[in-house]
């Protein structure tokens, strides 16, 4: 039994229909356990549609009523700003492309391959955050077109890559002409290997001959940020500047500050990453390395309706988004 190339494009009902030599009317009626077909037949079409990864129309399933395509976010948590700023930047672009937005959360979810797949069978395309305790890819999302954002060389599926390495080198010449000599990185992590941001950071200071020490958080929370400021200041009292994973981190460490009676920035410079307006409403506003979200958004939801379409293939398509200095009074 032949199968047809997809040249990386989701399977059709057509082409389960032409490999197990059937009509589409024999597919739909297989795949939707109608009578009308042998078993044999229905066996044979199951089996086909499960090689070629096919997923049945959610239209011709009946489980929507309108014409209207429809994309599933995946976010971790909603508490954290950074993903309802995200959401909202997909949503926008995907309205203005005509498609709907169905939204899930990861955090707190009980079984989270089953909340993947769930959204998976009902929507047409996948954006965001999927995660699996072993970093393997949900088997629901095999032959889904699904693009992940802040997507890694070895990450399945279509990614936007996030790239914070330029603007920490800006963020380096930065800190150092604004006196910091003794700079810190504010780390997300257990273990002795820095995240991907944190290694830009900490090389980016050391080629300038100003080495940083590196403190870490279990969680990327503002009470992680907190209390990791405050074991960093214990650790290493004579810190005079600090890079934090992110901006909802650097605003603990603001707090934490505060409570310590450091001066930020008369002594101690102070800076996140990710641009959230959450930067913005603290006092003193903080310096991010910030993303243009609607270039991120505008990125995944291009790619996912590419390979909706069948224009950009399901595995290794990668665009890049970069980030860039944003300097505010607490540097």
């Amino acid at each position: 039994m032949s199968r047809p190339p997809h040249r990386g494009r989701p399977a059709t009902i057509i082409d389960v229909a032409e490999a197990a030599g059937v009509s589409r009317q024999t597919v739909t009626r297989a795949m939707n356990d109608m009578p009308g077909i042998s078993r044999v037949t229905k066996e044979r079409v199951l089996e086909v549609a499960k090689e070629l990864s096919y997923r049945p129309s959610r239209y011709g399933r009946g489980l929507v009523g309108h014409s209207r395509r429809t994309i599933g976010l995946v976010v971790d948590d909603l508490t954290n700003p950074y993903y309802p700023q995200l959401a909202s930047a997909v949503v926008s672009s995907a309205t203005e492309r005509g498609w709907n937005v169905m939204l899930a959360q990861t955090a707190g979810a009980a079984d989270e391959a089953a909340l993947v797949a769930d959204l998976a069978a009902q929507a047409d395309v996948l954006i965001g955050y999927p995660r699996t305790a072993d970093g393997a890819p949900h088997d629901a999302l095999v032959g889904v077109p699904f693009v992940h954002v802040d997507a890694g060389p070895s990450t399945p599926g279509g990614g936007v890559e996030l790239d914070a390495t330029a603007a920490m080198e800006d963020l380096a010449d930065h800190l150092i002409e604004r006196g910091a000599r003794r700079p810190a990185l504010l780390d997300v992590g257990t273990g002795t290997v820095a995240t991907d941001r944190g290694r830009s950071f900490m090389r980016a200071m050391a080629t300038r001959g100003v080495p940083a020490v590196r403190q870490t958080c279990e969680l990327s929370t503002f009470g992680s940020g907190a209390s990791g400021a405050r074991a960093l200041l214990a650790a290493h009292p004579g810190v005079d500047a600090v890079m934090a994973f992110n901006d909802v981190m650097a605003c603990g460490v603001l707090r934490a500050m505060h409570e310590s009676g450091v001066e930020v920035p008369g002594q101690l410079r102070l800076a996140g990453c990710d641009g959230l307006d959450l930067g913005t409403v603290v006092h003193p506003a903080l310096t991010t390395l910030a993303l243009d979200m609607a270039e991120v958004a505008r990125a995944a939801v291009g790619m996912a309706l590419g390979m909706f379409e069948g224009t950009v293939p399901l595995e290794g398509y990668r665009t890049r988004v970069r980030h860039r200095l944003l300097v505010r009074s607490s540097t």
